[in-house]
């Protein structure tokens, strides 16, 4: 009598990688220069001052200072202030 294996195509297909989005930092954090504000799906968060958005809708800084978030027209910002 032979007997099946359990879940054999499980185990060979691959899971996908997680993509580790959301906000990398808090009100008023220090930063430099490129660092990664938000890795976002679409614009959620729109970029202020001092911040450039990516290709891919990812928000980083491009200058020194203090993250502040805030809202203009009802839009979330995020803004890089000295």
């Amino acid at each position: 009598m032979s007997k099946k294996k359990q879940g054999g195509k499980l185990i060979q297909q691959k899971r996908p990688r997680p993509k580790y989005l959301g906000l990398k930092v808090t009100d008023g954090e220090k930063v430099s220069p490129g660092a990664i504000l938000v890795r976002q799906r679409g614009t959620k968060f729109n970029a202020g001052g001092g911040v450039r958005l990516g290709h891919d809708h990812t928000l980083y800084t491009i200058k020194e200072g203090a993250v502040k978030f805030g809202k203009k027209l009802g839009k979330k910002t995020i803004s890089v202030v000295d």
